[in-house]
């Protein structure tokens, strides 16, 4: 289909594209290749929200980080056994957790988090807010040991009226241009009276940053329910253009910076969604936050870029990606990646994408409930096109469903890829328990 140039006024509309080849009805989703799943923490606790990230220069090294408080396992051995590291969490903070992670261009491991002692008013959560900050932290050897300096990104100390920041993201130049090696982390600021998308940079390898620059040409509503800016998201092309999203009322914002992130674009809309904050049975809460993702192949400028998010246009909630092929000057139409029919009524959301650097593979990972009619128990789906993202193929990475029974989920999951091989990371309910466990699956496509 004739993709539709994104102006900033003409978006992508809410048609839908189904990806060919669906499975039959009551088709079981096969698992993925060489896949195995670990469960990282042995009793149950508040670990959500994780990250992971593969060393580019070692891919034996991978990392993953999750909540509550920051914490991080690693592998030094592509998947095959799982440590937890140590001494990860900022001292002298009540909370810290939104872990995000990155390996740069020294194949050094740097995570960021926010750190707080009390949230503001639930929902609301500049109001009341107490001190918070973001921070990051260097390991210098692929995540088993964290060094001690804590770098401040942004921090505020307990004043009336200030700000909470919140949901950072990591995003590691590491391509071969003029800014390869710089580091930059969005997020979004809430205040009593909007949400703000901020961004700040470091060039010396995340030790200093500099002070944040607003990069959304509009401002959202204050509450974290609806209508605000959330969910930045990051990607790097090879000849070092930042591309960046987030999700913004019921459409996804889009901006690039071709400086090192010193100036961007006036940020526009590239896609109508349903809201990306949503309700689902059984979940404390959902939402289908935006990713976007480059392949570095294919020229200067790279190949396609991807972005991917979740939403109820078709009743049930599904996970959708569209393309650009030029850039980001224009978006193909939206394309359904879970492989189930069209209202089914079963719910997807969670979705996190990779694009793979050295084959170009395009992966998610989401929580399914196709295979439970009453739209309640979920498995973790791996999706992968091998096309550039025309088509999907679904692969069951867990075999046991299970029910959420309200507890909090986070608010998303973690997916990295390369040369073939994908990690993931998500938590799970056990039947019975009070909180989650942690997990992390690996798949290797080099397998057949």
């Amino acid at each position: 289909m004739r993709p539709i140039r994104c102006l900033r006024f003409a978006l992508v509309n809410l048609v839908t594209i189904a990806v060919c080849a669906l499975p039959a009805l009551g088709q079981k989703l096969l698992p993925p290749p060489g896949g195995h799943v670990f469960t990282l923490t042995p009793t149950p606790g508040h670990f959500t929200e994780p990250g992971v990230a593969v060393n580019p220069r070692n891919p034996t090294q991978v990392v993953v980080v999750y909540q509550f408080t920051a914490a991080a396992a690693y592998t030094r051995n592509g998947g095959k056994t799982w440590q937890l590291a140590t001494g990860v969490p900022p001292p002298n903070y009540k909370m810290s957790g939104d872990v995000s992670i990155a390996f740069d261009n020294q194949g050094h491991a740097i995570y960021d988090c926010i750190a707080f002692d009390k949230l503001g008013t639930f929902n609301y959560w500049a109001h009341g807010a107490t001190r918070n900050g973001i921070f990051d932290r260097r390991s210098l050897d692929g995540g088993k040991i964290w060094q001690p300096t804590l770098h401040t990104v942004s921090a505020w100390p307990t004043e009336p009226g200030i700000p909470f920041e919140d949901k950072p993201y990591i995003v590691a130049d590491n391509s071969h241009s003029k800014y390869a090696g710089n580091l930059y982390i969005g997020w979004t600021r809430w205040t009593l009276t909007d949400s703000r998308m901020l961004l700040s940079r470091s060039t010396d390898d995340g030790r200093t940053w500099s002070r944040p620059i607003e990069i959304s040409h509009d401002r959202g509503l204050p509450r974290d329910d609806n209508g605000a800016l959330e969910g930045f998201d990051g990607a790097v092309g090879p000849d070092g253009t930042l591309y960046a999203v987030w999700a913004h009322t019921n459409r996804i914002d889009f901006t690039e910076s071709h400086d090192g992130g010193r100036t961007f674009t006036t940020s526009h809309p590239i896609v109508h969604t349903a809201p990306t904050m949503f309700a689902v049975q059984g979940m404390d809460r959902a939402n289908g936050f935006p990713q976007i993702a480059i392949d570095p192949r294919g020229g200067p400028q790279g190949g396609p870029i991807y972005v991917s998010w979740s939403d109820y246009r078709n009743g049930e909630v599904d996970v959708f990606l569209i393309r650009s092929t030029d850039h980001g000057q224009t978006w193909s139409q939206p394309i359904k990646v879970n492989t189930d029919p069209i209202h089914d009524g079963a719910d997807h959301f969670f979705q996190w994408m990779a694009v793979d650097p050295v084959t170009g593979a395009v992966n998610l990972v989401f929580y399914d409930r196709r295979e439970d009619p009453a739209n309640r128990q979920q498995i973790v789906v791996l999706a992968r096109s091998t096309d550039g993202g025309k088509t999907f193929r679904n692969y069951a990475w867990t075999d046991q469903p299970f029910n959420p029974h309200g507890v909090f989920m986070g608010d998303y999951l973690g997916l990295a890829a390369y040369g073939n091989k994908v990690y993931g990371a998500w938590p799970i309910h056990p039947a019975g328990a009070k909180g989650t466990l942690l997990q992390v699956g690996v798949a290797n496509f080099n397998r057949k």
